[in-house]
């Protein structure tokens, strides 16, 4: 059985075919005319030799028929905006390889050999090192320090404890806080120093190796090719 869409496909389809051929039969042989393909906001094609509304687009055809050039309509607020955001997805991926590849030229500048990085990291290493054995020292004091507090505390027993030795020992208590923190960050400091340099020691490994690979591959380049021997006579 067929269809009621399928005939109205097919009469359409037929229509659109004979409408193109009208036009083409009578549009003027003037190279600047022009045959416009577009279609409205019921699906029917049409074929004008004006051009259509700048809000639906269509197509330029030649004398043929053929599509020499499409007219896209103006984009939607979704696609402005979808724009928008691959082009802000695309700057900042820019700026970022741009980061990465600022730090690789530095990386390569600072450091000649591995050894070298070594050294800087042993350095780093020694400096928060010795920042920490400073704060846990401190603290070692401090430690002492609010004990002592605490006895002379003690011997009120029951009195009330003079506000300058309270005093005292909020100030004991808030230094000792602090300087605990301080160790903590420091260790944490400590544990980033160390993965820094360990990332660094194998970035470079790689730079140096793709430095090394460009260079070999511009000597081959440039080495002049030996000449066969000659077949004596």
């Amino acid at each position: 059985m067929v269809r009621a869409a399928d005939i109205g496909r097919s009469w359409a389809g037929a229509f659109n075919a004979a409408a193109l051929a009208v036009a083409l039969a009578f549009a003027p042989d003037a190279p600047a005319q022009k045959l416009y393909k577009w279609t409205d906001e019921n699906g029917v094609v049409h074929y004008t030799d004006k051009a259509p509304d700048t809000a639906r687009g269509g197509e330029v055809l030649d004398k043929q028929g053929r599509t020499v050039r499409r007219i896209e309509p103006p984009p939607t607020p979704e696609q402005v905006r979808a724009k928008a955001a691959d082009e802000d997805k695309r700057r900042a991926l820019e700026r970022e390889q741009e980061v990465v590849a600022r730090r690789d030229r530095a990386l390569l500048s600072s450091y000649t050999t591995e050894a070298e990085i070594d050294l800087a990291r042993a350095r780093a290493v020694a400096t928060v090192e010795s920042q920490i054995e400073s704060a846990q020292a401190y603290l070692a004091q401090l430690t002492r320090r609010k004990q002592d507090i605490d006895s002379r505390k003690a011997w009120f027993k029951d009195k009330p404890v003079p506000p300058q030795l309270e005093r005292e020992s909020e100030g004991a208590d808030s230094e000792y806080t602090k300087n605990s923190d301080l160790v903590v960050q420091k260790r944490r400091e400590l544990a980033a120093v160390t993965a820094r340099y360990d990332a660094d020691k194998a970035r470079w490994r790689e730079l140096k190796a793709l430095q090394d690979a460009n260079a070999a591959a511009a000597r081959a380049s440039n080495r002049p090719t030996a000449l066969a021997p000659t077949a004596r006579k």
